[in-house]
C-alpha cells in the first residue's frame, strides 16, 4: 500500500481525533491509525474466539441434560454462542482481518480467548453457574461495549448483550430449581460456585496497574471502564444474588464496606490467571485440539460453499 503524504495523514488523524472527541463512532470507511486498527482486531478476535471456544464446556452436557426441556435450552444457548462468534468475526473483517487467518492464529496460540473457558465442567450444576457467574461477568464487561467507538463492534454488542442477559437468567433459574431440590443437588451448586467464583473475577483481566492496553483503549473510547471498575461492579451485583440463591461465595474477606459503598473482596490469584493465559490451564490443550478438529472436519463444507459460489457467479456472468 502506497504511503499517504504527511499532510494528508495529518488531516486524517485530526478528523479521527475529532470524531472520538465528539463521541461519534468510527466506521469501516473512516481512516484509522494502524495502532487503533490492530487494537480493535485483537479485542474483537479475542471476543469472537471466546464465544466459539465457550461452546465447548456447556456443549459437553447437551447429551446428558436431565430432561428434554433442559436439553433444548442448552442447545439454544450453545447455538447463540456460535452466532455471537460469527457476528464478531464479521466485525473484525470490516477492519481488514481475514477470518481464516484469525482461526489459524487461535489454534497456533498467537491469539487468546477468555481464560474462564479453560476450566472443566464437572457436573450439570456447572451449566447453571456458568450462566449465572460467567455470563453475568460477560454482561458487566460487554454492556459498556455497546457504546464502543468502533461502530460495527458496538452494534454487534447490542444483540449479543440481549442474548447474554437471557442466558444469565436461564442459568440462575436452573440453580434456583436445583437449590429447591435434594441435599445432593444443593451441594452440587455450592461446589460449582466454589470452583467458578475466582475464575469469573479473572475474566475482567489483570489489575489496572498491570493491564498494558487499558489506558489507550479508554483514550480511544474502545473501553468505557477499567478492569478493576468492572470487577467491582460484578461483585456488587452478584453478592445479593448469591444470598437470594442460598449459596456462599468462597471468599472469607467478602463483606460490605459502608464507607465506600461497595463490597470488599479477597485477592485474586493472578499467578493462576497468568498460567492459564499462557496455555497452562486445566483444559487449554483440550479446547484448542477440539477447535482444530472441528475446523478440519468442516473443511469439506467450506470447499463446497466456495465451489457453489463460483458456480453461481459463472452462471450470472454467462447470463449477462
Amino acid at each position: 500500500m502506497t504511503a499517504l503524504p504527511d499532510e494528508i495523514t495529518g488531516d486524517l488523524r485530526t478528523h479521527f481525533d475529532q470524531t472520538l472527541e465528539r463521541g461519534r463512532r468510527i466506521e469501516p470507511r473512516d481512516w484509522v491509525p494502524d495502532a487503533y486498527r490492530a487494537t480493535m482486531i485483537r479485542q474483537i478476535a479475542q471476543h469472537a474466539h471466546s464465544e466459539i471456544i465457550g461452546m465447548q464446556p456447556e456443549g459437553n452436557w447437551i447429551t446428558r441434560a436431565p430432561s428434554l426441556r433442559r436439553k433444548a435450552i442448552l442447545i439454544a444457548k450453545v447455538q447463540d454462542e456460535a452466532g455471537h462468534g460469527m457476528y464478531l468475526y464479521s466485525a473484525a473483517e470490516t477492519l481488514g482481518a481475514d477470518r481464516a487467518d484469525l482461526t489459524d492464529k487461535l489454534v497456533r496460540g498467537r491469539q487468546k480467548y477468555s481464560s474462564i473457558f479453560n476450566y472443566p465442567t464437572l457436573t450439570y450444576a456447572d451449566v447453571g453457574v456458568i450462566g449465572w457467574l460467567v455470563d453475568g461477568a460477560a454482561i458487566c464487561n460487554q454492556v459498556p461495549l455497546c457504546r464502543s467507538s468502533y461502530g460495527p463492534y458496538a452494534r454487534a454488542m447490542v444483540r449479543i448483550c440481549k442474548e447474554e442477559s437471557f442466558h444469565q437468567r436461564q442459568g440462575y433459574e436452573l440453580l434456583m430449581t436445583m437449590m429447591r431440590g435434594t441435599a445432593a443437588q444443593r451441594a452440587m451448586v455450592q461446589d460449582a460456585t466454589n470452583r467458578f467464583w475466582w475464575p469469573s473475577l479473572m475474566m475482567f483481566g489483570p489489575p489496572d496497574e498491570q493491564s498494558p492496553n487499558t489506558a489507550q483503549s479508554m483514550a480511544w473510547g474502545i473501553k468505557r471502564h477499567t478492569n478493576d471498575e468492572l470487577r467491582q461492579r460484578f461483585v456488587d451485583m452478584t453478592v445479593p444474588q448469591a444470598d437470594k440463591l442460598g449459596v456462599t461465595l468462597p471468599d472469607e474477606n467478602l463483606k460490605w464496606n459502608a464507607e465506600c459503598g461497595h463490597y470488599d473482596f479477597g485477592a485474586v490469584d493472578w499467578d493462576e490467571f497468568m498460567a492459564v493465559v499462557k496455555g497452562n490451564g486445566p483444559c487449554n490443550a483440550q479446547r484448542i485440539a477440539r477447535r482444530q478438529a472441528a475446523h478440519d472436519d468442516g473443511a469439506w463444507v467450506r470447499e463446497a460453499a466456495t465451489a457453489h459460489a463460483a458456480k453461481r457467479l459463472a452462471a450470472q456472468q454467462d447470463a449477462a
